[in-house]
């Protein structure tokens, strides 16, 4: 059938390109449209290989909660709650450390090398903790694997934002909260043993070393940020790896909209005064007050002491925290099913209310029911709820959302400010 066709080809950007006229007929009756989107499963693998890096956050976060107990009587520190809370807040440190440089190794090295460069230390360290003799070896250990985790999930988190097509956008934004859930699982399963072999939780350190590695043998066969590659003038290599991600018909339309919106980019003229102050200020501020409410509702608590917690309930710690951490897996498949169908602010206030709502009841059960079972289930319910609805937003929705929001000349320096 001879008619007028109209063409939109989806790029990175959620702009569509020019409309294309073929075969037009002033004779023929109303056009017929079509949409043309990229094909996913071209991104798909580099997101999954970037996704390493929040598979070993949630693993490191995890590590230690089973472990601990192990890990104080083998270094005779066992009573210290001082030692134990440095064993357990060191790599937070670390974490800190490696945000703030995140986003000047980012638009130095790259995404891709950077996700390479965060291997490095997480590897050197998790060799350390599971070697050492002494509490000093293992605070020295934790940190330079913290020191990874805070820069490899904040590059992870532009790098999937930059090369996915932006219908899946929010959907493989998802995939770095999902992968940080398996790796939080995977270290509460491997922690199992910790009671009943003597230094298993030296294996649950060496097991760590292998993502690591595999991140940054993969990442050398990943594309690179076509965003990335584009402000450092490298423009013939931006084409090439939006052929790679999106397909040969994409190219044209995605570099065309990179090329506007990206017009007047200069990330290297941007200082930490110009994301504090004029036309900025709003944007970070909205964004660290977003990371702040994230990290403040407790939730890195629930990672790091449940075993703790459902103890004094008479839980046993193994399927309390298998419990958690398919909670927080559930929640967040919903939430990447939801993502780009429900938007983010959604997600977000959904996922806000619901954890005020679960920390009300076990609180309730503590003051209301003291050594009841109506104080077991409240307590014990309200926290799994707590990270149940925690994973539908809280979680997964700050790194994508700030991704989306920041103009592209602040976009890695002011994610890891506010991270």
């Amino acid at each position: 059938m001879r008619g007028r066709h109209v063409v939109e080809l989806s790029s990175t950007h959620k702009r569509t390109a020019p409309r294309d006229h073929l075969n037009a007929s002033s004779k023929q009756e109303s056009p017929e449209r079509y949409t043309v989107y990229p094909s996913w499963k071209r991104s798909l693998r580099h997101v999954v290989v970037a996704t390493l890096a929040s598979f070993l956050l949630g693993y490191h976060l995890g590590v230690i909660n089973e472990t601990l107990e192990s890990i104080s009587l083998d270094l005779a520190f066992s009573g210290s709650t001082l030692a134990e809370g440095l064993v357990v807040s060191t790599s937070l440190g670390g974490a800190f450390l490696g945000s703030l440089f995140s986003g000047v190794i980012g638009d130095g090295l790259g995404r891709r090398r950077a996700l390479q460069l965060c291997a490095l230390p997480m590897i050197i360290g998790a060799s350390m903790s599971a070697t050492t003799t002494n509490l000093w070896g293992m605070l020295l250990g934790r940190l330079f694997v913290g020191m990874g985790m805070g820069l490899g999930p904040t590059i992870a988190s532009l790098y999937v934002s930059e090369v996915s097509p932006a219908y899946v956008r929010g959907t493989f934004g998802s995939l770095t909260q999902i992968s940080l859930c398996l790796g939080l699982l995977g270290s509460l399963f491997m922690g199992l043993k910790a009671k009943g072999i003597v230094d298993w939780w030296r294996t649950c350190f060496w097991v760590s070393v292998i993502p690591a590695a595999l991140l940054a043998l993969l990442m050398e066969f990943s594309a690179e940020s076509p965003h990335w590659l584009f402000k450092s003038g490298r423009t013939a290599e931006a084409e090439a790896e939006f052929e790679k991600l999106l397909g040969g018909v994409h190219v044209k339309c995605a570099y065309a909209e990179l090329s506007k919106s990206d017009r007047v980019d200069d990330a290297d003229a941007v200082t930490l005064s110009d994301l504090l102050q004029g036309r900025y200020f709003k944007v970070v501020f909205i964004g660290s007050i977003l990371f702040a409410l994230q990290q403040l509702s407790g939730i890195n608590a629930v990672y790091y002491f449940s075993s703790t917690v459902f103890k004094s309930f008479g839980i046993p710690s193994d399927r309390a925290n298998i419990g958690i951490g398919v909670a927080n897996l559930l929640g967040t498949i919903v939430a990447m099913l939801l993502m780009d169908k429900l938007g983010r602010r959604v997600l977000l206030l959904g996922s806000f209310s619901g954890m005020a709502v679960s920390m009300g009841l076990q609180v309730v059960g503590a003051r209301s029911f003291p050594s009841s079972p109506g104080a077991f289930y409240l307590s014990a319910g309200g926290m799994l709820l707590f990270v149940l609805t925690y994973s539908l937003g809280a979680g997964p929705v700050p790194s994508l959302l700030l991704s989306e929001i920041f103009p592209g000349q602040i976009r890695a320096k002011a994610m890891a400010f506010c991270m």
